[in-house]
């Protein structure tokens, strides 16, 4: 549980500057400050908000959409870097745990990437979207099991997943069984229409009453200028209204504040983390509520690389023939405190079998 019994939140929706990469950083600078100005300690931003939601994959064919892919790779973020020096130095003079989503370019392909700032400034996580959805596909690689990992902060123990990946119930679990107490959701807003936002409402609704923790969601906006520089067609600007759901909810499925579902704001809520506590007492679905011995998760928490050396150690994907020379993430104990905790250990041992295989 986090030493505080209060935790201050802010969900940050506003629009970022899609003519240059500086100016949307500086906006995630100004939000830090005004944020923090409010008291806050954790500050959560919009799905790969740094340079930009790719909207332009959404509403046009791919045919037309090399130059705008182009333009993206230039402005993307590399990790580390400026912007992520920057975004620390903001969080280390505001005391604040950061939650930033970014457009991440590693070489010749990007990424759908979540940052998570401790409030002294050190990056504690990055993870990248494990499955880009639909016109995302165009853009984006996918990520891999390593960045499904619950962090300690100054807030507290923290998660996060980017949009549609709250729709795979694996990757939630994956969190659930790490004992997060705090879940930072990102989606893109300004998008589909308003079945999306009810949408997202039910979804991070179901995840805070799931895994007994309080969600912080952000999702962006778009102003009525950028819509039309973004569609270049009227017809195709209702693609890019709607879709808002930047909101605070508490263990128990509840909104904290009421959310913000249009225009440019911050959503600032006090996190009563005795909650966590008063939910799971009813239903700890990783806990007492669990049948590990009937149901159970594997997560492969090995980076994905394309190439692994010989003289290389043996912790990725195709290297390690024994329990000593790999370890799952420590963060994940489930498995060592359930019946059939073996299972980990056969796959340890660089054996992709369970005990039913042998």
């Amino acid at each position: 549980m986090a030493e505080k019994n209060v935790v201050r939140a802010a969900a940050v929706q506003i629009a970022p500057d899609i003519e240059t990469p500086e100016g949307t950083v500086q906006r995630v600078l100004n939000a830090l400050d005004e944020a923090s100005g409010k008291g806050a300690n954790l500050v959560v931003f919009p799905e790969t908000f740094v340079p930009w939601y790719p909207y332009f994959s959404f509403v046009h064919p791919p045919v037309l959409t090399g130059r705008e892919h182009l333009r993206l790779y230039e402005d993307s973020v590399v990790v580390p870097g400026p912007v992520t020096d920057a975004v620390a130095a903001s969080a280390r003079r505001s005391n604040c745990v950061v939650v930033l989503g970014i457009n991440e370019r590693d070489h010749g392909s990007l990424y759908n990437t979540q940052l998570v700032f401790d409030a002294d400034g050190s990056l504690l996580l990055k993870r990248r979207k494990i499955t880009p959805t639909y016109h995302e596909r165009m853009i984006w690689g996918q990520g891999d099991g390593s960045g499904l990992k619950v962090v300690e902060t100054a807030a507290g123990r923290l998660g996060a997943l980017a949009c549609w990946e709250h729709y795979n119930p694996l990757a939630r679990y994956a969190l659930m069984a790490q004992h997060e107490e705090i879940h930072a959701a990102q989606f893109p807003g300004s998008m589909v229409g308003p079945i999306f936002a009810d949408q997202i409402e039910v979804t991070i609704r179901h995840h805070a009453l799931e895994s007994a923790c309080f969600v912080v969601n952000a999702t962006g906006w778009l102003t009525d200028a950028q819509i039309s520089a973004i569609a270049k067609n009227e017809g195709l600007e209702k693609a890019l209204r709607g879709g808002c759901m930047t909101a605070i909810i508490s263990p128990e499925g509840n909104h904290v504040v009421p959310p913000l579902t249009s225009g440019e704001g911050i959503l600032i809520a006090d996190l009563d983390m005795n909650l966590v506590l008063k939910r799971k007492r009813m239903m700890d679905s990783v806990g007492h509520y669990a049948r590990p011995e009937l149901l159970k998760l594997f997560l492969d928490d090995r980076p994905a690389v394309p190439l692994r050396m010989a003289s290389d150690d043996a912790t990725a994907i195709g290297g390690g023939s024994s329990h000593e020379t790999y370890a799952p993430n420590a963060n994940v104990d489930v498995a060592d405190r359930a019946p059939g905790r073996d299972l980990c250990r056969y796959y340890t041992e660089g054996r992709l079998q369970g005990p039913a295989d042998r």
